[in-house]
């Protein structure tokens, strides 16, 4: 039995954790611990090299993924971090828009299989050494309805491997995408308190978990009580049908809430309505002016009307202006969303039209990725890590194992060849279909021309007529 490792203050007072408190103490840790210490390993190293990047890199810049497919793609172009949001979760979880404690641990769980795969069937082919392991950056937003939920929320995300984790402070049952005004706040305190309840987590399961809060206090109109003094100077007094207090959310409200997470959370991220840079400026200085370097982070949503509000050289420049300003961690969360919709959209469309030639004009283009270091989509055998199972398969497949019921040895090549290792035996099918292309007419002459908008001739076609049948 492994022994846990004891929490100690003195880790707790090293640079690591310079300007976090926790409401809690290392013999309260201990005793929520137990007695066996189970390693965290992807959870561990992927803080751990988040926290790396955050404090050495100008700013990290990542792309929310939807699938493994994705994230793996967004490694081989360059990312250094993958991003997943509650949207990513909800999507993946068989369409039901219900994002709990279960969806998006799972989401990140299978990001973390995909991105381990490819590391393993990189690692055997011999291909140059590459770090596949990108930190994940996970969004708890709803699911945390109590401090009990945030407490197991937190368990489950470094369980599946998350690097960083992300909390706002909405009323769970009521929560709205970040650009959407009208949201409904919990109390500040309670908020902390979910906060404190996840770095708790983290701190039992022995794993420096990267947690970021957010507020969404920028555009909220309701929160539900009144007791946290710090609330009252943004309420009007009135309350709503169902019982809520009024609530005078803006950029003043977003940095009082922040300001008071900044003790719990290793970064504050403030939840925008449009890409402002003088905003953006105004929250920065309030939260430095009070905890000077405390890192921010930024979404870059999918949601503002970048081109409406910004011209190109804002555009061109904005990442880079607010890592000056403290933003070392910029998002744009619904980006694997976006392009897959619209990727297949095109693609569909042109393929309605024109059947194969949409397809292989996209094959073309995949191919002529071939000469990109580390591109392997055009390769799918390569994606699937066909690879790697031939040669798990050859490593078991050529031996012969003695049966105790029958007197003939059984050829483990035969299980190898099921699994991809070997050349499977060609149907009569195919050869009747191989034995017969080279005439599709009996012989007669037929007029092969394209056909394209295949579906337009289709609808314009007249209906058979039944006066025969009359």
């Amino acid at each position: 039995m492994t022994q846990p490792k004891q929490a100690n203050q003195n880790t707790w007072n090293s640079p690591r954790w310079k300007g976090i408190t926790r409401s809690y103490t290392p013999a309260d840790v201990d005793r929520l611990r137990g007695t066996v210490h189970i390693e965290y390993t992807l959870a561990r190293l992927g803080s751990e090299k988040f926290w790396k990047l955050l404090r050495t890199e100008p700013y990290i810049a990542a792309l929310g993924a939807t699938t493994g497919n994705q994230a793996i793609d967004m490694a081989q172009a360059g990312l250094k971090t993958i991003y997943l949001g509650a949207c990513h979760a909800a999507n993946n979880n068989l369409g039901s828009p219900v994002y709990g404690t279960s969806s998006a641990p799972s989401v990140v769980r299978s990001v973390n299989n995909a991105l381990l795969q490819a590391d393993q069937a990189s690692h055997v082919e011999g291909r140059p050494e590459f770090d596949w392991m990108l930190p994940i950056v996970a969004d708890a937003e709803a699911a945390s309805g109590s401090h009990l939920d945030t407490f197991e929320l937190m368990k489950a995300m470094i369980e599946a491997g998350a690097a960083a984790v992300h909390f706002d402070d909405q009323v769970a049952s009521a929560r709205k995408c970040g650009h959407v005004s009208g949201k409904e706040l919990v109390p500040t305190e309670e908020a902390t308190q979910k906060l404190a309840a996840a770095r708790l987590a983290a701190d039992i399961l022995g794993v420096p978990t990267v947690i970021i809060a957010r507020t969404d206090a920028g555009s909220a109109t309701l929160v539900t009580s009144d007791y946290d003094e710090r609330d009252r100077r943004f309420l009007t007094g009135e309350r709503s049908l169902d019982g809520y207090h009024v609530y005078r959310g803006g950029l003043q409200a977003a940095i009082a809430r922040a300001l008071a997470y900044a003790l719990y959370a290793d970064l504050l991220l403030y939840e925008t309505t449009e890409p402002n840079l003088h905003e953006a400026r105004q929250f920065a200085n309030a939260i430095h002016a009070q905890f000077p370097g405390k890192m921010l982070a930024y979404n870059c949503s999918p949601s503002f009307q970048w081109r409406a509000k910004l011209n190109e050289v804002d555009i061109a420049c904005f990442q880079r202006d607010l890592a000056a300003m403290g933003y070392r961690f910029q998002f744009l969360n619904l980006a694997g969303i976006e392009t897959h919709n619209l990727s297949m959209y095109e693609f569909a469309r042109d393929y309605a039209c024109n059947g194969m030639t949409a397809y292989s004009q996209m094959q073309e283009r995949q191919i002529e990725t071939a000469e990109i270091p580390r591109y392997s989509a055009p390769k799918q055998p390569r994606v699937a890590g066909t690879g790697y199972f031939n040669t798990g398969a050859k490593s078991f497949g050529n031996r012969r194992v003695s049966s105790s019921v029958n007197t003939e040895p059984f050829e483990m090549e035969t299980v190898a060849n099921s699994v991809g290792n070997g050349q499977a035996p060609i149907s009569d099918d195919i050869e009747h279909f191989e034995m017969h292309t080279e005439d599709y007419n009996d012989g007669e002459a037929t007029e092969r021309t394209p056909m394209p908008h295949l579906y337009l001739l289709l609808e314009s076609m007249p209906l058979p007529s039944t006066a025969a049948n009359d």
